[in-house]
């Protein structure tokens, strides 16, 4: 009974081209939600991109504050009386 009112469906012309149809429109919504979902991962990228270069520019500035430091006593105490902080 339902083979036979399925295959009836299947077989009329208005059936078919509701089907079509609607197998577009639905390729076409799976498409665009792709795409939504792809730059919403691109759009997390980008944040943790930027959060890293962020990161290493304070650790770079970091390093290079440390290279300036006095190796000792001795030098900080010459620093301080030349007042070259």
């Amino acid at each position: 009974m339902i083979g036979g009112l399925l295959a009836t469906l299947a077989g009329s012309a208005w059936a078919c081209t509701v089907l079509r149809y609607g197998v577009t429109a639905s390729s076409i919504l799976l498409f665009l939600l792709s795409l939504r979902r792809s730059g919403e991962r691109a759009g997390r990228l980008v944040e943790r991109i930027e959060a890293m270069e962020k990161a290493n520019d304070v650790q770079r500035r970091m390093l290079e504050a440390a290279a300036r430091r006095p190796r000792d006593h001795h030098d900080l105490a010459e620093r301080l009386r030349d007042a070259s902080f």
